[in-house]
């Protein structure tokens, strides 16, 4: 039973077939450290208060949208009026179009959601458009309206269910070609390439998600839990050193003799299925 409350509900269609489906964020950054604003003397948590610069403080119900056409200027848009302007992705998930997921650039991808079936009548169609995906080996493609924005979805099968990314618009991806045509057009030495490539052979291994913490929010956990002890530190991460251009083969040298040993494939946990 999937649980907490989805970011979006509605209905998958595939052609004449369409299930009820709910969408549930497939990352949890409620982990995270975080920090509320205070006064440094008294340490009340400060109220953000909205503020009008030739009324004062005023009260959000007295708060309306606005968009800027000119400096200054702007066009008032109601709730009512925005909630006019529908479309049929707000409610409808329709599958526009299949590509294989590797034509799909990684720049692109953005964020995961569990899409599930709503209710037991709709595990049927949701099974048939799944294992038809499944089968063709194919992600699909269609359009949803989420946080006031209409969003692309790449949507792959996965285990007995399907993970529906938001896809960033092409306006949003920067060209890659402003920042890599500067990058000078040179083939470095063969001879410090086939050290590197030795050194990569050395670090080869499983992916292992569980080795790779956020060490950064981990000593801000032990900044905290220190001075809650009322000891106090501070927590300082040494910056690592440019490599001497100078001593480049040196340091790959010395690298390829610094590696550890290649560690055997650990075959990956069993994924546990919902219940």
């Amino acid at each position: 039973m999937a649980a907490g409350r989805p970011t979006w509900q509605g209905h998958l269609r595939l052609s004449l077939v369409t299930c009820p489906v709910a969408m549930y964020t497939a990352t949890d950054a409620g982990s995270d450290v975080r920090f509320n604003m205070l006064h440094k003397k008294t340490h009340n948590r400060i109220r953000m208060v909205p503020t009008d610069p030739d009324l004062g403080p005023i009260e959000r119900s007295d708060i309306v949208k606005g968009y800027e056409v000119e400096k200054g200027e702007y066009i008032v848009v109601t709730q009512d009026e925005i909630d006019g302007v529908r479309l049929e992705s707000t409610r409808t998930i329709d599958i526009e179009r299949f590509v294989p997921a590797a034509e799909i650039d990684r720049l692109y991808w953005d964020n995961p959601y569990f899409l599930v079936p709503d209710g037991k009548l709709a595990a049927e169609a949701y099974g048939v458009i799944r294992e038809a995906m499944t089968k063709e080996g194919q992600v699909a493609l269609g359009r949803v309206v989420m946080h006031q924005r209409e969003r692309l979805l790449a949507i792959e099968p996965r285990d007995n269910g399907m993970v529906a990314w938001s896809l960033r618009s092409h306006d949003e991806v920067r060209a890659a070609a402003d920042y890599f045509d500067a990058i000078p057009d040179q083939k470095p030495d063969a001879a410090m390439i086939q050290i590197a490539q030795k050194i990569i052979e050395q670090k080869e291994g499983p992916f292992d998600p569980e080795q790779f913490t956020d060490r950064y929010e981990d000593a801000l956990r032990a900044l905290i839990k220190e001075k809650r002890k009322g000891k106090g530190r501070k927590v300082v991460a040494p910056e690592p050193e440019d490599t001497n251009v100078v001593d480049l083969m040196e340091a790959l040298r010395a690298s390829l003799g610094k590696a550890p040993a290649k560690t055997a494939a650990k075959k990956a946990p069993a994924r546990k299925k919902a219940s």
